[in-house]
């Protein structure tokens, strides 16, 4: 039966057999032996925290006893320190530490290294653990930030992830083996980098700096304005790069497609395209004009991008730069050519029209009325400026439902309706001509006036803000009835009829349209006689009509 001691290693409590404890002891002393004074209280701590490690690793439990096996194969695992003799020029990192029998491969641990990191250490210490240049992490990080996600990954990795404090946590983190070598090998490359920078401290400008407090003050304010702004310009950089990057290769697809689609596929798209395209050159060299005009800027952005991140990038050949900016300067003033060519196409307007004499009275009441074609559309609302579509001959053409009615008085004592068709072109014979081709019908049934709400053109007119104006055209006291299909295209610029007020009676007095038959809130009469007299006149010429029919009756009868 043997004793046990309890011992504290590396702020762990073990309990530990007592042959085992000495045996350890022993294992100590011979490494302070074979350490120098320099730093060797600090590579000590650092190997206890290290053998605590290892055996938390091996004990089941807590009030399991440590034992000769478990400090065996920690020595195993450590070495001798006979074994050691720290040779950092004959040094070969990349071979596997060997001990014995005891084969060591390299397990790197996630740790945060603060030494070598920007912010919280975050991923210099994941650019070790994943053998990645940590700049590459950063570049991905800064696109994550705009995307919301990179932000909280980092916070939580911030929180999560230990840092590397200790000399056995500095070799965990780069995988290498932590053992007695390793250990008093990094610290001793510490402090012989400590004492390096001692050597180079001048006493005497320190002592000249501290005099000048105020001096120094202000040259440590520009040392972090200087530092805020490479960091400003870093983040700036990757802002840059990803931005002008997406959108660059997101042009180039899009303009890929595009050609594709011009030149192989017939998409619908296409048609449209051809119709807005008033300069009549070839869509593909529209494209491709397009892609140099605004792809070499993004490129050039781009590359700035880059260059601001990194900083080492090699600059552009000279040749290649005043090649680039040429082929961009000659698409631009082609483009600039285009779009003259396209504004001139539409730079004059044109119209046909179409009188016609309405064979009533202002006694009667004339009843105004859209209608549709069921074959092109089966709905009497505004739903096409134009679209492209086919005719009962199975020929394409263009659809619109792009029609303007107005009423406007007229002294003539008889009402009337003119038709204008209206289109652009690049001169006024053009247009006339584009105008004249547009097809547009109506029909008059005695005081009834029907229209068509839409009009057709060939698509070989292409578009050319093809429009059917209609005026109504109403002598004093003249009396109409709009249906309520006449809301969506009446302009009611000059003689005013509320918007859903169709169906309603209204008459024309003193340049204006009075509702007759409104509700009492709608009724705008100035004097109760005028409506007295403008009933009157209706009663009139019902009873009119009512003889007329009368008359027609008999006649009818006697035949």
């Amino acid at each position: 039966m043997n004793k046990t001691v309890n011992i504290n290693l590396g702020g762990f409590f073990f309990h530990i057999d007592e042959d085992a404890y000495q045996k350890l002891n022993n294992y100590f002393q011979a490494i302070k032996r074979s350490l120098s004074p320099e730093g060797r209280d600090e590579i000590i701590k650092d190997i206890e925290s290290r053998i605590a490690e290892l055996f938390t690793q091996k004990l089941k439990n807590e009030k399991q006893v440590v034992g000769i096996t478990e400090v065996d194969e920690v020595i195993a695992v450590m070495g001798q320190p006979e074994d050691y003799r720290v040779d950092t020029e004959g040094a070969n990192p990349e071979q596997p530490f060997t001990q014995g029998n005891y084969n060591y491969n390299p397990v790197r641990k996630l740790y945060r290294d603060k030494d070598n990191g920007m912010l919280g250490g975050v991923l210099a210490g994941l650019g070790h653990y994943l053998s990645v240049d940590p700049l590459w992490l950063r570049i991905i990080m800064v696109i994550l930030l705009f995307s919301g996600v990179g932000f909280l990954a980092y916070f939580l990795l911030w929180i999560l992830v230990p840092r590397a404090t200790t000399t056995a946590e500095k070799l965990a983190m780069k995988g290498e083996p932590v053992n007695i070598s390793n250990i008093e090998k990094k610290i001793k490359e510490e402090f012989a980098d400590v004492q390096e920078r001692l050597k180079n401290v001048d006493y005497q400008g320190f002592a000249d700096k501290t005099k000048a407090g105020a001096e120094r003050v202000g040259n440590s304010l520009g040392d972090l304005l200087t530092t805020v702004f490479k960091v400003f310009a870093r983040v700036f950089g990757a802002f840059l790069l990803f931005v002008s990057s997406i959108s660059l290769i997101g042009l180039l697809v899009g303009i890929v497609i595009s050609l594709f689609t011009a030149s192989v596929v017939d998409f619908p798209w296409m048609s449209y395209a051809d119709l807005g395209n008033h300069s009549d050159v070839p869509l593909w060299i529209i494209l491709v004009l397009s892609l140099v005009v605004a792809g070499i800027p993004l490129f050039f952005l781009a590359y700035l991008g880059l260059k601001i991140l990194t900083q080492n990038t090699r600059s552009l050949d000279g040749y290649v730069k005043y090649t680039l900016f040429a082929i961009w300067l000659v698409a631009i003033v082609l483009m600039v050519y285009l779009g003259v060519k396209q504004a001139t196409e539409m730079g004059y307007d044109g119209k046909s029209t179409q009188k016609e004499m309405l064979n009533i009275t202002t006694k009667d009441t004339l009843f105004i009325k859209f209608k549709f074609n069921d074959f092109y559309e089966k709905s009497l609302d505004y739903n096409h400026n134009f679209k492209i579509t086919e005719d009962e001959n199975q020929k394409e053409i263009i659809y619109s439902n792009n029609i303007r009615l107005q009423y406007i008085k007229t002294d003539a004592s008889q009402p009337y309706i003119l038709i204008e068709k209206v289109a652009q072109g690049k001169s006024i014979a053009d247009a006339r001509n584009r105008a004249e081709k547009i097809n547009y019908t109506y029909k008059i049934d005695k005081n009834t006036v029907v229209f068509d709400n839409y009009f057709t053109t060939g698509i070989e007119n292409k578009f050319r803000n093809q429009v059917v104006k209609i005026y109504v055209y109403l002598p004093e006291n003249m009396m109409i009835k709009p249906d309520n299909s006449v809301d969506s295209y009446a302009n009611y610029n000059d003689l005013y009829i509320e918007y859903g007020e169709g169906n309603r009676t209204y008459i024309l007095k003193n340049d204006e349209l009075k509702c007759f038959d409104c509700p009492k809130y709608r009724r705008d009469w100035e004097d109760e006689s005028e409506k007295i007299e403008a009933e009157a006149k209706i009663l009139e010429a019902k009873a009119e009509v009512l003889e007329a029919e009368a008359k027609l009756k008999e006649a009818e009868a006697q035949k």
